[in-house]
């Protein structure tokens, strides 16, 4: 029993070094927090990928009354419960690779910039049109392409890391 405990302890430390970094790296005055707005983005850089609602709800548990900052204190045990119940998990590539067969109705193996613009600021959670502006900058290839079957696996995150 003692065992698992300890290896139970040691996968906490893990998690714990995990978000440590990931908030650091946020945390550009060096004073333990963030701010507001940076935590979908830490979250995500830790592999949990909640619905806007969920981060919403997550927000609200560890922002410090209102002020528009997180504090190291508060969001540590809050994504550490997270990390270790393996909520907000990331879709499979599977999945990820029929929705975008699905929109590439001509069989292409890409998607025009308009193509994807419209449905990601049209439909489900729709991103701003500076998210989609920064999105294609990155996504988009020298023939103004998204090549989606090039990019799940970085839309993916291996489940063991």
């Amino acid at each position: 029993m003692a065992e698992g405990k300890q290896s139970a302890e040691i996968m906490a430390s893990d998690v714990h070094k995990k978000i440590r970094a990931a908030f650091e790296a946020f945390d550009y005055e060096s004073n333990n927090t963030v701010d507001v707005r940076e935590i979908g983005t830490i979250i995500y850089s830790l592999g949990c990928f909640p619905s806007q609602q969920d981060l919403h709800d997550l927000i609200a548990k560890v922002e410090e009354d209102h002020t528009g900052y997180v504090h190291l204190d508060s969001f540590l045990p809050a994504m550490t419960k997270v990390l270790l119940e393996h909520k907000f998990p990331p879709i499979p590539e599977d999945v990820l690779l029929q929705a975008f067969e699905v929109l590439d109705k001509e069989k292409k193996g890409y998607l025009e910039p308009e193509e994807l613009t419209k449905y990601m600021t049209q439909e489900g959670e729709p991103f701003t049109q500076e998210e989609m502006d920064e999105m294609l900058t990155a996504l988009a290839d020298n023939e103004n392409h998204v090549c989606y079957k090039d990019l799940i696996s970085q839309l993916t995150v291996d489940p063991d890391m």
